[in-house]
């Protein structure tokens, strides 16, 4: 056994924790960041929580800490694994999320091009057309919830943008068929973590429309692979179509398929709720709200930016992310056994003094002229594991914040900011981040 630093482990021993039984921590450990609060302000910067047959996971609020994690060795903590628990049938098992070491590497090298910010920038101008024609449909003088739209948007960029569909009646049915694989309600979960239930209904009904949506995005790789026009499209199906690995070989349809999944759960439902983030943030903050509005309507897209970095560091959508120790990690005093589960707390960290003077305010000064810290700033994890859609995330949002600013007045409001509740594995507004927006007269 080797610690993440090659040091020799010897005993196994984790950080204090509740000693609650296992049955009382779930509840806990599924209320997510609230929670988290809790015990960090009793136990410290790390502390374990004990679920049982489901395992032991230390979460961790120290940089430091989560440093280590992020730069350890591969053969020493596995993320892939530690997702493959919860994602790995749905996602399929070359999925880039559910890998590790070198399979890893090699697959992370061969998506590269298709997701860097060269290749999104091509994508823009899909994107405001689909963001600006959703937006010019919102109701106006009444108050709805945001997110629903924002899904609705980000499915569309999903679509159009990366997969390249165009045609009115493929697009329906791919709308109708992947709303299964990335609208997955709290009760539907429970068969990631007993899969036996997958048999049985009503889980059995989401395998039905797995199935159908498998079959419809297979129809999608076959007709990029055979698209004469193929070298000329920019969408990111199309560019991982023709990425080769260093033999010369190509991804094979199940590998482009298995992306694809990735691509919408990862990006679809996140990026779409980091968006109702923001309009829910904006109305409560009217200075803000007016200097972003002025900033979209003169172009100034580095404080839209600023805005995005400040949403996602004040309401992040993932609370955690775990790693699996694989063989054994040393964790200050403490000589973590394989089988553990490590979690770098995001939300804790983003919520610190130390790191954030004033966390709790809503300021995308912080970032305006500067980079975010990517020591404590940590929505798209960290290391050789961050996410990989970061720049289509951050483009997206900064495109679809810009089309609502420019084409209605947002409405501030004085209630009290929602709350945020755990939907699937994503912390949504509680309300859907409702809204009132006024048509701009001219537009």
């Amino acid at each position: 056994m080797t610690s993440g630093l090659g040091r020799p482990v010897t005993s196994a021993s984790w950080p204090p924790g509740s000693r609650l039984p296992w049955p009382l921590q779930i509840p806990l450990f599924l209320a997510g960041p609230r929670w988290q609060s809790v015990w960090a302000r009793r136990y410290g910067d790390r502390f374990t929580v004990r679920l049982g047959p489901f395992g032991n996971y230390i979460y961790l609020a120290d940089p430091g800490d989560i440093r280590g994690v992020f730069h350890s060795d591969d053969t020493v903590l596995h993320a892939g694994q530690a997702n493959a628990a919860m994602l790995g049938a749905v996602l399929g098992p070359s999925s880039l999320l559910v890998l590790d070491e070198h399979e890893h590497r090699r697959r992370r090298k061969m998506m590269a091009a298709s997701l860097q910010r060269p290749a999104v920038e091509r994508l823009v101008p899909r994107m405001e057309e689909i963001a600006g024609a959703a937006v010019g449909r919102w109701p106006e003088g009444r108050t709805f919830p945001a997110l629903p739209r924002m899904r609705a948007i980000t499915l569309e960029v999903i679509l159009q943008a990366a997969i390249g569909v165009t045609d009115p009646a493929r697009l329906g049915a791919l709308r109708r068929a992947l709303l299964v694989l990335s609208d997955i309600p709290l009760w539907q979960m429970a068969q990631f973590a007993v899969p036996s239930l997958r048999a049985h209904r009503p889980w059995r009904s989401f395998w039905d429309g797995w199935t159908v949506a498998d079959r419809l995005l297979r129809d999608e790789v076959r007709r990029a692979v055979g698209d004469p026009d193929l070298e000329r499209r920019p969408d990111v199906l199309a560019v991982l179509a023709r990425a080769r690995d260093e033999d010369g070989s190509a991804m094979t349809e199940d590998e482009l398929v298995d992306q694809l999944r990735t691509l919408l759960l990862a990006g679809h439902e996140t990026t779409a709720t980091a968006l109702a983030w923001t309009l829910e943030r904006l109305v409560r903050h009217r200075d803000v709200l007016e200097r972003a509005t002025g900033a979209a309507r003169s172009g100034n897209l580095d404080y839209l930016d600023a805005v995005v970095a400040e949403t996602l560091r004040c309401r992040p959508v993932i609370a955690d992310v775990a790693r699996v120790v694989v063989s054994g990690y040393r964790l200050g005093d403490h000589t973590v056994p394989p089988g553990t589960f490590l979690n770098p707390a995001i939300a804790l960290v983003h919520r610190s003094a130390d790191a954030y003077p004033r966390p709790d305010r809503f300021d995308p000064q912080r970032f305006v002229g500067r980079r975010p810290d990517p020591s404590v700033w940590l929505p798209f994890g960290g290391g050789s594991r961050r996410c990989l859609g970061a720049s289509l995330a951050t483009t997206e949002m900064r495109v679809v914040l810009a089309a609502v600013l420019r084409r209605t007045d947002l409405v501030w409001t004085s209630q009290r900011g929602e709350r945020p509740r755990i939907r699937h594995v994503t912390l949504v507004p509680h309300r859907g981040a409702r809204i009132l927006v006024n048509a701009r007269t001219g537009r």
